[in-house]
């Protein structure tokens, strides 16, 4: 009777060895010690045996038992460690390796346009300031010498919010001059600041956008002239259009919150949309010396202090650098747009300094 116990010992151990899988010795498990399993059905055979051959078989019995149930156990811990050890082999990274290419993300022509005005003027001298998008009208309107009847101030033309801040109603900001305001009124004279950022006018049709983006700048100095602001903005747009001999062309005009006031033209082909030649002129922002007024609001002595004054849309000066012809796709969020427009977040802004001549 014990050469069965042997035979079944050695047959079962063979079989754990020949396992190859974690469902493989599963099934031998099952075979041996399951419901139906030969071991099992031993155990069930004691009944019949008598009170001697029950002691003696039983014995037997168990330690077949233990040496099959260690055995399991062994063999499954050793097929987990070989699986997971060929997982690892197959997803180990060779850190060494370069990485797989993936789809990157893109910087937006707007944002890039702004990093580049940033770069430009900063090496002039200007910081970048910012202001709320929520403005009081004091801030917008007011302090800028914009008066009570200008049309800009109309419902129509601007959008307004309910409550106030201060005791003067709000809105959102129709430009980024406000930040000239702020800055004016936090900081001491002299300073440089621009202005880039978002701005809103209730204005929409094929050529408007009721959302668009500005940047404004202001210098407060003691001295400066028309010849400075002159100088800064030829400067800057030779060097941001990358064309050294852009011709330039000051147009006097009328602002509020500027006197003398200028509209500023580039040179550029009416037929080809060429830039820098061709004989004709392209409106691209307007500026002016601060008005006096608007020094004296801001609680700088216009008799000390003189300053100039400039702004200009972001997307027009975008969409004329990188050959646009629509101002619609800036605001679709279609990825195949961006995917032509886009540039590489990991490439840094020149910092322009001028274009030599």
């Amino acid at each position: 009777m014990m050469t069965d116990l042997e035979t079944l010992q050695a047959e079962t151990e063979a079989a754990i060895a020949a396992s190859t899988t974690p469902r493989e010795l599963d099934a031998v498990r099952v075979g041996i010690m399951g419901k139906s399993g030969r071991l099992t059905a031993m155990l069930k055979e004691l009944g019949r045996a008598t009170p001697d051959e029950r002691r003696e078989r039983g014995a037997a019995l168990n330690r077949v038992r233990d040496v099959i149930t260690g055995a399991l156990d062994l063999r499954r811990v050793g097929l987990e460690t070989a699986a997971l050890d060929s997982r690892l082999a197959a997803e180990r990274i060779d850190v060494t390796l370069p990485p797989p290419p993936e789809q990157s993300g893109l910087i937006h022509p707007i944002s890039r346009t702004m990093e580049e005005m940033a770069a430009i003027f900063g090496a002039m001298g200007f910081s970048v300031g910012e202001g709320p998008d929520v403005e009081t009208t004091w801030h917008n309107f007011s302090a800028l010498n914009i008066p009570a009847h200008h049309p800009a101030r109309a419902e129509m033309d601007t959008f307004y919010l309910p409550g106030t801040r201060n005791g003067h109603p709000l809105v959102l900001r129709t430009h980024t001059s406000n930040v000239q305001i702020i800055s004016m009124l936090q900081g001491e004279p002299p300073l440089r600041v621009i202005a880039p950022g978002r701005t809103y006018r209730a204005d929409h049709d094929a050529t408007h956008s009721p959302m668009f983006h500005q940047c404004e700048g202001i210098a407060i100095d003691r001295g400066l002239t028309l010849g400075h602001l002159k100088g800064c903005l030829i400067d800057f747009l030779r060097a941001f259009f990358g064309i050294s001999n852009l011709p330039v062309r000051f147009r006097a005009s009328y602002f509020p919150f500027t006197e003398p006031s200028m509209e500023v033209d580039i040179g550029w082909n009416r037929k080809t949309g060429e830039l820098g030649g061709g004989g004709d002129w392209l409106e691209i922002l307007g500026s002016g010396m601060v008005h006096p007024r608007v020094l004296a609001n801001c609680g700088v002595d216009p008799r000390e202090w003189q300053g100039f004054a400039f702004g200009m849309g972001v997307e027009r000066v975008a969409m004329l650098k990188y050959g646009m012809s629509d101002l619609r796709p800036f605001y679709e969020s279609d990825a195949r747009w961006l995917r032509h427009y886009g540039f590489n977040p990991l490439a840094p802004v020149a910092l322009h300094e001028g274009v030599a001549p």
